[in-house]
């Protein structure tokens, strides 16, 4: 999802620890894929309660989020509100591509092959599993933020504002829409198989400077939107064989991207309005950053009782995560 440029821009890696004190606004929807994509039984099949419906987006949220807690760092999500109507081509796209994954998925457990990478491009988020989240959010005393349309213009919109210090995001969209700090792999950190290898490699939390990237490769944040969608975003296909290098070149040879259109003699539908709209998306201020107090037992009783979780287990991270949250007040008691 959303446009590549990990080609153009630095990745610096860093330490958890680093972010320790700093709230870092996640874009939930990109979260809830990840920990569905990735928290899975060997088989591909996701974790499920004893009704049959999915909590890996569950697990994910409660322990690993807790470990981010730990280290120092305040999480709040952020959720999509309603997408920009030239969105609708790419969301049909991509539940054409789910149907189909989830068609080699049934094919290959049938005839006992490996299915595991089919099972995760079929991963799907439906309304319950958005509720059960805000839900699960919420009792744990973290911030939920309702965008007005994209969750990742909303968190941008946010660290600029200096609502929060970070964006953290898999996807590159938050940087078109002026994120000036980036962290990617914050919640996926650790051991991961490569896609049909036998291949392990180490996944650890990546920033990007927006400022830092824009000065290095001598260019606007305009101008990088309009590589972007030379790309192809999730508002629209790219043009034919350019990548973000070639985008680059273009640009930087051009100037803008109504004068690489000219040059090229090639037209990409509805151009104005989606750099636009990187520009400057649809947002809202009706949102608190504050964490509370996390209301212990309706976790235990929504995850055990409904959702058929380990009671030691949930217990002792509950108990970890209102630590967590009783050092931190009494660090701002001391303050005052």
């Amino acid at each position: 999802m959303g446009v590549d440029l990990g080609d153009l821009l630095q990745r610096k890696k860093i330490e958890i620890k680093g972010l320790s004190g700093k709230w870092v606004a996640v874009d939930a929807f990109n979260t809830l894929y990840q920990f569905l994509s990735i928290i899975r039984q060997k088989d591909g099949t996701p974790l499920m309660d004893s009704q049959g419906r999915v909590t890996s987006h569950l697990s994910g949220l409660l322990y690993r989020t807790t470990n981010l807690m730990e280290a120092g760092i305040k999480v709040a999500f952020v959720f999509d509100g309603e997408a920009p109507s030239f969105k609708a081509g790419t969301l049909a796209q991509r539940a054409k591509v789910r149907d189909k994954a989830a068609d080699a998925w049934e094919s290959a457990r049938a005839a006992g092959e490996d299915g595991f990478k089919y099972a995760q491009a079929a991963s799907r988020i439906s309304s319950e599993i958005l509720q059960d989240a805000r839900r699960l959010i919420h009792a744990m005393g973290l911030p939920v933020v309702q965008a007005s349309s994209e969750g990742e213009a909303q968190a941008a919109y946010m660290a600029i504002k200096g609502s929060v210090d970070v964006v953290g995001s898999q996807d590159y969209d938050s940087l078109l829409f002026g994120a000036p700090l980036v962290v990617r792999n914050l919640a996926i950190t650790g051991k991961r198989k490569l896609p049909g290898k036998n291949i392990y490699v180490d996944v650890e939390p990546e920033m990007i400077d927006l400022e830092e990237g824009l000065k290095s490769l001598g260019i606007t944040r305009r101008q990088l939107v309009e590589i972007g969608i030379m790309c192809g975003t999730d508002y629209n296909p790219g043009l034919p064989r350019v990548g973000p290098k070639t985008a680059l070149k273009l640009i930087r040879e051009m100037g803008d991207l109504e004068s690489v259109l000219a040059d090229r003699e090639e037209t990409i539908e509805n151009f104005a309005q989606i750099r636009e709209f990187f520009l400057h998306p649809d947002v809202t201020d009706q949102y608190t950053i504050k964490m509370s107090r996390p209301r212990i037992d309706e976790i235990v009783s929504f995850l055990v009782d409904e959702r058929s979780f380990d009671l030691e287990r949930v217990e002792k991270t509950v108990s970890r995560l209102d630590e967590v949250y009783k050092s931190g007040q009494c660090t701002l008691d001391r303050w005052f």
